[in-house]
């Protein structure tokens, strides 16, 4: 059997490579018939060369050819979107539809265009002009851009056409795409279609390129190495904790999303007034795909009273009856069995761990609900914070507000946080205190709905304290603010006005770029 070719330095070539691998279909585990290469350093290094080659051609080009490239990318999407979605459903298990071609598909094709329109606007780069000093200063990009996609998503954060390699680009930085090994030809075929379009657009021919796995440790020789200006990762704590690791001893920028449970806390008097609807609400968002989200609910903090007691029993009858969802992959399987040990062994009682009718034949695990105790809780917070991704949960239970508060003060960084309360104000005093608590534990404060939603909007912070992510004061999405991952701020002292770069001319360069002059936000020319 043939393996697979990977992208370099413009060419789809035969890898260097020391073994192959094979994708699996996780509805039937039964492994896919293409051979992928696991590169060799020989492989990296020359995608590196390359790139860093890339990188200053396009920091020459016009801006214009960027916005021209992802809107023609976008567009190939869109003539290419069934296909796509039927393979992605293939190496995923997710459905084709609603799911990837009516949800995921969309939006990875609204975020190209979004990043289009900012790469030809320009107001990401916060141009900021003092004309008393003669100093002038705007974000440009920073180099070529490792990114390692996720295996939850297959499009919209596809390291092929996902948020980060459309906020790279956007940027100017050519993209080294690392694959996911559970979706390998998913990713493939995206390049594909992005390396069609630099072609036709007269990108540098390394703007793009691909490689599907390599050994660990050329993985974090690669984060490490010079020619790389920063990288982009989605996926396991462990493994993004080692490229970290490796990427700060250097110094170089590395952005992670990791690990989040996501807190949900339920106020008494919201549960008073419809429990039954929130106990609704959570079960969908707790088991849709398999709870595979990076925002699925997976702590939920109630106080304990007649209330919550009927809540709970709601939930416990309701996953028992719901289907179980296929598990993205047989590794997913072993995380989530391996880590509700660790929440069991820690004293988190099994309230119930079936499946209805309809569950899936492929990777698959019960639908577990488990609860304990505030006190139980905070003599072991490491433990009972524990990331079982998939279709579970834990239920806390409090004796009252303050040990809610306590409860939420032992807790890493999240994505998320979500407080419901009752419609009339009786919940808005404890509100307001569970709120102060949580709101520098989160990146997001949601008030009345499940988090697993996350709007492409300018507004949105898809990020959060550590654990969540690597920094707290960056997003993955939300353009133009997730570009200036991929960024550098570049000052300008007493630069002859010839040589300052179009950003920063006197002459606003699009007539609606925003810029900063003499401190005032402004879309005027100078003077």
């Amino acid at each position: 059997m043939a393996v697979e070719q990977v992208l370099i330095g413009g060419t789809w070539r035969d890898a260097n490579f020391d073994g192959t691998f094979q994708a699996d279909n996780p509805a039937t585990k039964e492994a896919l018939p293409a051979e992928y290469p696991v590169s060799t350093w020989a492989d990296v290094d020359e995608a590196l060369s390359a790139a860093a080659v890339a990188f200053h051609e396009m920091r020459q080009m016009s801006v214009d050819r960027l916005e021209l490239f992802l809107n023609l990318f976008a567009h190939k999407l869109e003539e290419n979107a069934q296909a796509l979605c039927q393979l992605a459903h293939t190496e995923s298990g997710l459905p084709v539809s609603p799911r990837l071609l009516d949800v995921e598909m969309p939006r990875t094709i609204n975020q190209l265009k979004l990043a289009a329109v900012a790469a030809g606007e320009e107001s990401w780069r916060m141009a900021t002009i003092d004309t008393k000093s003669g100093i002038r200063s705007y974000y440009a990009g920073i180099g070529p851009v490792a990114v390692f996609g996720p295996n939850n998503f297959p499009l919209a954060f596809s390291g092929a056409a996902g948020g980060d390699f459309a906020a790279a680009i956007a940027a100017g930085n050519p993209v080294i795409i690392k694959a996911n090994p559970a979706q390998p030809g998913t990713t493939r075929e995206l390049a594909k279609l992005a390396f069609e379009a630099a072609t036709e657009i007269g990108l540098p021919p390394a703007a793009v390129q691909l490689i599907y796995h390599m050994a660990n440790e050329d993985g974090l020789r690669m984060v490490s190495d010079p020619r790389l200006g920063s990288i982009g990762f989605t996926g396991s704590k462990g493994a993004g904790l080692k490229l970290k690791e490796a990427a700060d001893k250097v110094g170089k920028p590395i952005y992670l999303e990791l690990s989040s449970i996501n807190p949900v806390v339920i106020m008494p008097g919201a549960l008073a007034e419809r429990g039954d609807a929130i106990a609704a609400e959570f079960q969908t968002s707790c088991l849709m795909a398999a709870g595979q989200f990076c925002t699925n609910p997976g702590l939920v903090i109630v106080e304990e009273d007649e209330n919550s007691a009927k809540f709970l029993e709601t939930l416990k009858s309701g996953f028992a009856a719901a289907p179980s969802g296929t598990l993205l992959g047989k590794g997913v399987l072993a995380g989530l069995t391996a880590n509700l040990k660790v929440l069991e062994d820690a004293g988190a009682n099994v309230e119930v761990a079936a499946s209805g009718e309809g569950s899936s034949a492929g990777f698959t695990n019960p639908n577990t609900l488990l609860s304990t105790t505030a006190a139980k809780f905070l003599a072991n917070p490491e433990a009972f914070q524990t990331e079982a991704f998939g279709n579970c949960s834990l239920v806390v239970k409090a004796k009252n507000l303050d040990e809610i508060c306590q409860v939420i003060d032992s807790l890493e960084g999240n994505l998320t946080g979500t407080i419901y309360s009752d419609t009339d104000g009786g919940d808005d005093p404890a509100y307001d205190q569970v709120a102060h608590h949580l709101r520098v534990k989160v990146g997001r404060l949601i008030n009345d709905k499940m988090p697993t939603g996350v709007a492409v909007s300018p507004a949105m912070n898809h990020g959060g304290p550590f654990p969540a992510t690597g920094h707290p004061g960056f997003t993955a999405v939300g353009i133009p603010a997730s570009i200036h991952r991929f960024a550098m701020l570049q000052c300008f002292d007493n630069v002859r006005p010839s040589r300052l770069p179009r950003a920063l001319h006197d002459e606003n360069p699009t007539g609606h770029t925003w810029r900063m002059i003499d401190g005032v936000w402004t879309q005027k020319n100078v003077g």
